[in-house]
């Protein structure tokens, strides 16, 4: 078992596969001439596996990969099926762009979640936000995981005066689609150039979603993230992710794992803890991962803390998002 200071037993591990993307998504990766962590320094695929297997072996059940973009590394296939054999739900967060590519391994996988980046339904504002012009691709992805029951929640990062007038259309797309749209508040890191006042609230988004619905609260798990709420006669669902205005530290159980090979014991935590150096020296990682994790500081990485509107984000110190893995 992995606890902190405080009590709160880790059990949920995120891996970034890669820093890198098939996607320029602007609030994500700081610039389009992005340098890539070279390969050498990347984890191999049997490192992944074996940390996870010690994580796993030490009460890890649950292991999320994500990026970058998990879907564009060579052997991404071949650490996913590995994955699947621990005794430890699997999932994954993409861009969705590949998933055509991956089906078959996701239904050898058994994987029965995938969690979707998608900031609008608007094909020209998805080429703006991304770079790229890919988004009916990711649209018939979506639906190709839905046709195979894997069960697709959407990330929004909501942005004022970007893409905050399409709550209301996100929602409406839950009418008939079974999917569970995340709208995320837009969050400080390195390089995707933050301001306290495009940040779209939980509050504020209640209140748009109530100008046209009629939604309930559903009951959250021991330690999510999300705040859930649902709407009499839609498919889906929607929730809330408001780490700006009402922080959930209180009861968190991640860990992330940069590609890299260094723990995060918090996505904005200023300290990292080398495995992978140790790791391919023989050594014992876990007693370093209970000293890394033991470490964590009661919320937000001890970087900040009350009205979202008084942070500095040039006071933050952290990778960027696209480093960190999501």
């Amino acid at each position: 078992m992995i606890k902190d200071s405080f009590d709160r037993v880790h059990n949920y591990l995120r891996i970034s596969l890669t820093d890198n993307c098939n996607l320029r998504c602007f609030y994500c990766m700081p610039e389009e001439d992005y340098e890539f962590t070279q390969a050498s320094k990347l984890m191999h695929a049997a490192e992944i596996s074996s940390l996870a297997e010690i994580f796993a072996g030490a009460g890890v059940n649950k292991i999320r990969l994500t990026g970058g973009e998990p879907l564009v590394r060579k052997d991404a296939a071949q650490i996913i099926l590995s994955l699947s054999k621990l005794p430890v739900d699997l999932s994954f967060t993409t861009n969705g762009v590949r998933i055509h590519d991956f089906i078959d391994v996701l239904l050898e996988a058994k994987i029965k979640s995938i969690n979707i980046s998608l900031d609008t339904l608007d094909a020209d504002k998805f080429r703006i936000i991304t770079r790229r012009d890919l988004f009916q691709q990711v649209r018939n992805n979506i639906d190709l995981l839905l046709e195979h029951q894997i069960k697709v929640k959407i990330n929004v990062v909501l942005m004022k005066e970007f893409n905050d007038h399409e709550i209301l259309d996100f929602i409406a797309w839950t009418k008939e689609v079974p999917v569970e749209v995340r709208f995320i508040e837009f969050m400080p890191f390195e390089g995707n150039r933050w301001t306290s006042n495009q940040v779209v609230s939980l509050e504020d988004i209640l209140a748009r979603v109530q100008t046209k619905y009629t939604f309930t609260s559903m009951e959250a798990g021991q330690n999510d993230t999300a705040k859930h709420y649902q709407i009499a006669g839609h498919a889906g669902t929607f929730a809330i992710i408001s780490t700006m205005t009402e922080p959930f530290c209180g009861t968190c159980n991640r860990m992330r794992l940069t590609a890299d090979g260094k723990l995060k014991n918090c996505l904005f935590s200023i300290t990292e803890t080398d495995l992978l150096s140790p790791l391919r020296r023989g050594e014992d990682v876990l007693p370093l991962i209970q000293e890394c994790i033991a470490g964590k500081a009661e919320a937000l990485g001890g970087q900040f803390s009350g009205l979202f509107k008084n942070i500095n984000p040039d006071t933050i110190h952290n990778r960027s998002m696209i480093t960190i893995g999501g």
